[in-house]
């Protein structure tokens, strides 16, 4: 039986190794944390049907507009993310990933996404559940405590 402190050091110990590989990815890419992060919600953002935008993303990030005016600045000029009018209404812009980014982010992941799949090639898809229904409910428990926490 593993016991709940267990669990936490595992997880927060999963979280520094991503963490640092993260850092890698960023340091040979030449961009801060804050970047990478913003990168990822927006990639993440084309799995939900929405369009992702300025604001969302400050929302999604705890930003203020200026803050997040500089990481799509840099993004932008770095050519890792896309600002577009939207189809629907020319006033809204819309963020994406550029295919580059995709690419990069492809290359470099790779190699962990194919070690994490055989990692879990011993699991069966109900213990997989469980572990997606634990990491999710970890998730949702960590945003509730950040968001009580004074910025």
């Amino acid at each position: 039986m593993v016991d709940n402190s267990a669990l936490v050091r595992l997880l927060r110990q999963l979280t520094v190794e991503t963490d640092r590989f993260a850092e890698i990815f960023g340091d040979r890419q030449g961009m801060h944390r804050t970047d990478l992060n913003a990168l990822a919600v927006i990639m993440d953002a084309r799995w939900s049907g929405e369009p992702m935008s300025p604001g969302k993303l400050a929302e999604a990030m705890h930003l203020s507009a200026s803050a997040t005016t500089s990481v799509l600045d840099r993004l932008e000029a770095s050519g890792h993310v896309e600002r577009t009018r939207s189809p629907h209404d020319r006033r809204k812009v819309e963020l994406r990933a550029h295919p580059k980014a995709l690419d990069l982010g492809r290359a470099f992941f790779e190699p962990l996404n194919e070690a994490f799949t055989a990692a879990w090639a011993g699991f069966d898809d109900r213990e997989k559940e469980v572990v997606a229904r634990f990491l999710a409910a970890s998730i949702e428990a960590t945003v509730t405590v950040r968001g009580g926490l004074d910025p």
